[in-house]
């Protein structure tokens, strides 16, 4: 008898179901290591066509691939008499079919059958073979994934061996779920979420966020307890002006309304101001929205505050966006860097006397956070680095000798870890 769970029905096109979606992570893959494009750019053009569901397994794919990529990569090499190029299109087969089937846990028929038609004359029987002992072996995967060998000595050369074996374990797994809440959620709505700040709960992974309570309501939103840490360093507003620069698309300007500030948020992307406006929408918050570059936008009057959230490399999101530390290079931090600065300076001149600018970048590179105020102190002698409290501060989380927020991999880690920020408070001169 036919065993029809192992001999898929084949699509009209001759193809076994599911193909499609493993078709489109592969053009995403390529899109990432091949163009250096950004995961969630490209997975918009990669997926066209397919239903959400198979988005999202497409983009957990990939997902899984490039934070097993290393570790993938030595089983094919030790399957093969010589090693496959990297830009050969079955290695990138055999990538995403292994990430399905030692991560994903995908059944091994659907992957054998869903990866073979992407060879398109290539080595079918080899990819077929490689498939099959990694099955009859029951190959496994280390307890941690290795970082990229760039990144890792970047790393260790700025933080050390503890920080680059943390940022390791980190980022072996997709990291739990994070919500801001605009008010002191009710504990009991919440029963199985775990407090770790004033108006902030997490709760483990694998929630649907469409499902849980008050998402029409729109009291909470997405945000990881790091990326709240800026506004928390504001404190409550009591109506005072606020320039949300970069603010798009929204977290921390629905953090500023919560806490009473009123707040012009500016950002030059259109898209992304739209899904700001969509937030506030969901959320009942208010704020004044203007779409421009800051770089040749200015307010019409000085206001309280600036929050600069500048536009970095993105390493220290890594965990939830493991194509940055396959795309980021020295080049790009350097960039990076340059605009950081040509910001800062610009921003800091929007301030009342004694006004107060919070800069903060998500990024675990010293070029763009501790080396960036560094030198933008250099040249404004009368401005004052104002630290961080411990009071205004969640669980572990202290400032370090000179005052700034920095958060590392390794940081909360039986809570679930958190993303890398850097965060500097600075005091505008009186007069």
């Amino acid at each position: 008898m036919a065993d029809n769970r192992r001999r898929p029905r084949r699509r009209p096109n001759g193809e076994p179901p599911g193909t499609a979606v493993r078709r489109a992570a592969l053009r995403l893959l390529d899109a990432i290591l091949r163009r250096g494009d950004p995961l969630d750019v490209a997975a918009h053009a990669a997926m066209q066509g397919l239903p959400p569901a198979d988005r999202a397994f497409g983009v957990a794919i990939v997902s899984e691939t490039l934070r097993w990529m290393a570790e993938i990569d030595a089983l094919i090499d030790g399957a093969t008499a010589q090693p496959l190029p990297d830009d050969v299109k079955s290695r990138a087969v055999l990538r995403l079919a292994l990430a399905q089937l030692l991560v994903l846990k995908t059944p091994g028929h659907a992957v054998v059958s869903t990866a073979l038609p992407l060879v398109d004359g290539g080595p079918r029987r080899l990819v077929h073979a490689i498939l099959s002992r990694a099955q009859q072996e029951q190959w496994v995967l280390p307890v941690s994934a290795r970082l990229p060998a760039p990144v890792e000595e970047r790393w260790r050369a700025q933080w050390g061996d503890t920080m680059v074996a943390a940022a390791s374990e980190s980022w072996s797994a997709a990291p739990p779920l994070d919500l801001s809440f605009a008010n002191e959620p009710d504990a009991d709505q919440w029963p199985e979420a775990t407090a770790l700040a004033p108006r902030h709960r997490r709760l483990d992974r694998g929630n649907a966020v469409d499902t849980l309570p008050g998402y029409g309501e729109g009291g909470w939103w997405v945000q990881d307890l790091a990326a709240s840490l800026p506004v928390r360093l504001l404190g409550e507003g009591h109506g005072r002006t606020i320039l949300d620069l970069c603010a798009a698309p929204g977290g921390k300007t629905m953090q500023l309304a919560a806490a009473g500030w009123a707040v012009t948020a500016v950002d030059s992307s259109a898209k992304r101001l739209g899904r700001l406006e969509q937030n506030l929408s969901r959320t009942g918050l208010s704020a004044t929205i203007v779409q421009g570059d800051i770089r040749n936008w200015q307010p019409e009057a000085p206001v309280d505050a600036v929050l600069l959230d500048a536009p970095c490399s993105a390493t220290g999101i890594f965990r939830r966006h493991p194509d940055v530390l396959h795309r980021i290079e020295s080049r790009q931090i350097a960039e990076m860097a340059a605009l950081q600065s040509e910001l800062l300076a610009r921003a800091a001149k929007w301030l009342k006397p004694g006004g107060t600018l919070v800069y903060a970048t998500c990024s675990l590179e010293r070029a763009e956070g501790e080396d960036q105020v560094a030198a933008f102190l250099a040249t404004h002698a009368d401005w004052e680095v104002v630290s961080a409290r411990a009071e205004e501060l969640p669980g572990d989380i202290a400032p370090d000798a000179s005052g700034y927020v920095r958060t590392l991999p390794g940081l909360l880690a039986k809570e679930g870890g958190l993303d890398g920020f850097f965060i500097a408070r600075l005091r505008a001169p009186a007069a």
